[in-house]
């Protein structure tokens, strides 16, 4: 653990209509290689801080920020924003309910990364080429990159591939994604009347799926359409009235779709929900049921979630047929990400000590954790004022606002994305060398799959925690 001693701000200063579906728009919302050096035990002003007299506002981007967060003179500094009274924010993913908050044990937030060198080495018991799968999937596998498959896609296809309905738990960055995708091509191009719909918690993680879909069948004439909020309607509508394979989506805007007769649900007997347990999470449970209840009951359905709760697991018994059961996952947390935490005294400038990590070269790719829509954009504008490279992504921006966020992410231009807790569900985002919590999570679920974005697949990350006392 951390602790930052930072020098005290003078008194006064702040820091800181004939249908059984009710019409609705969702969507949900939503850094540098790890180093094995440790931060230093004790850190600072000039370890963690840059020389900003007297607590002064470096920047009128900083002074806004102050100004805009603060309680009145002598009020506490930025904390983040504090936690709603209601819950935590969702970030513009779903709808607004009472979430309850767990008391959080720091302690779990410390934890040393473990050597990979001495893991044992999967071996599948299938290859790509073993699977019953058409010779053009098998050719878009190859070109792909892929080899050998990840141990959640050795198990799961071949249930797909035979028509079971199964659930399926996996670690993030365990190729997913593709164990879903692969087999369900396969299905319709032994039959182009085949359709599926895949259901996603977030507008970034259904536009994400669909890319990979896209890239899977450059060279196949299978077509899909993004059914997301935050996007024009009726460009969706326009693409649902032509022909289509897949549709991917979020719970509410396909609901929407389904309320204006858009979606012919009697046609769709593949069904993918993906990241069900977030999905619950944000209050879209009733959604899920009345558009699986509209589905034919002779379908294959197919549910992937990170843990499995009491609501799941009567999600599981009340739609799914007698379905197989696959976990791969091996703990919550990957033993590749080291975990610590930096202690701050009550009353100190959080910013300051944020600017003094962030300055470090070992972080080249950093995704901050903020927890409302308004603190995250405040932040990601003082880190743009101290001349860092951030984007911010939340319930706020506008979808194409978003999506250039991620791209300017994904593509380095820049090198840090500040974040509300939707983008911790299903974003791939590779390199990702750190993960920092500026503000906590309301649950420890909530930790984990914020961390998880880092120490992907076999890689090193590490996921830094701000604690105040």
């Amino acid at each position: 653990m951390y602790t930052a001693k930072t020098s005290r701000r003078s008194a006064g200063s702040t820091a800181h209509s004939g249908s059984p579906y009710h019409a609705r728009r969702s969507g949900g919302t939503s850094t540098r290689s790890a180093s094995a050096t440790p931060f230093k035990r004790t850190a600072t002003s000039s370890s963690f801080a840059r020389s900003n007299s007297a607590g002064a506002p470096s920047s009128p981007s900083h002074a806004r920020y102050l100004a805009t967060t603060s309680r009145g003179a002598g009020a506490r500094p930025y904390r983040g924003g504090g936690r709603p009274s209601g819950g935590r924010s969702n970030g513009g993913g779903g709808r607004s309910h009472n979430q309850k908050t767990e008391r959080i044990d720091f302690s779990r937030f410390i934890n040393k990364a473990k050597t990979l060198d001495n893991a044992p080495i999967f071996t599948p018991a299938n290859n790509f080429t073993d699977f019953k799968l058409d010779p053009r999937v098998k050719k878009s596998i190859v070109s792909h990159g892929y080899t050998n498959p990840t141990p959640i896609q050795d198990q799961v296809i071949p249930l797909i591939l035979e028509g079971k309905d199964v659930v399926g738990m996996a670690n993030t960055g365990t190729g997913k994604t593709a164990a879903f995708l692969i087999p369900f091509i396969n299905k319709i191009l032994l039959n182009n009347r085949e359709k599926v719909i895949i259901i996603a918690p977030t507008r970034e993680l259904a536009i994400q799926i669909d890319d990979e879909l896209k890239k899977f069948t450059r060279d196949i004439r299978l077509f899909s359409v993004c059914c997301v909020g935050g996007a024009p309607i009726y460009k969706q509508i326009s693409q649902l009235r032509m022909q289509y394979n897949f549709i991917i989506g979020t719970p509410g805007r396909i609901k929407d779709l389904m309320t204006r007769r858009m979606i012919r649900t009697h046609e769709i007997k593949n069904v993918v929900l993906d990241e069900a347990d977030r999905m619950l999470d944000m209050g879209f449970s009733e959604d899920i049921r009345l558009i699986l209840s509209d589905m034919p009951k002779d379908r294959q359905t197919l549910c992937f979630s990170a843990t499995i709760p009491t609501e799941i697991e009567r999600l599981i018994k009340e739609f799914l047929k007698t379905p197989t059961y696959i976990s791969v996952k091996t703990q919550d947390v990957a033993v590749n990400i080291e975990q610590d935490v930096v202690y701050i005294p009550r009353g100190q400038n959080k910013l300051e000590v944020l600017y003094g990590l962030l300055a470090k070269a070992d972080l080249t790719k950093v995704l901050i954790f903020g927890r409302t829509k308004h603190g995250v954009e405040k932040l990601s504008d003082c880190l743009v004022a101290r001349g860092f490279k951030s984007e911010s992504i939340h319930g706020d921006k506008t979808q194409s606002k978003r999506q250039s966020s991620l791209k300017m992410f994904k593509d380095n231009h820049a090198n840090i994305l500040v974040a509300t807790d939707v983008a911790a569900r299903g974003l791939d985002i590779s390199d990702i060398s750190h993960v920092i919590n500026f503000d906590l999570p309301a649950t420890n679920d909530d930790y984990i799959h914020r961390i998880g974005r880092t120490g992907r697949g076999d890689k090193r990350g590490k996921a830094i925690t701000f604690v105040e006392r």
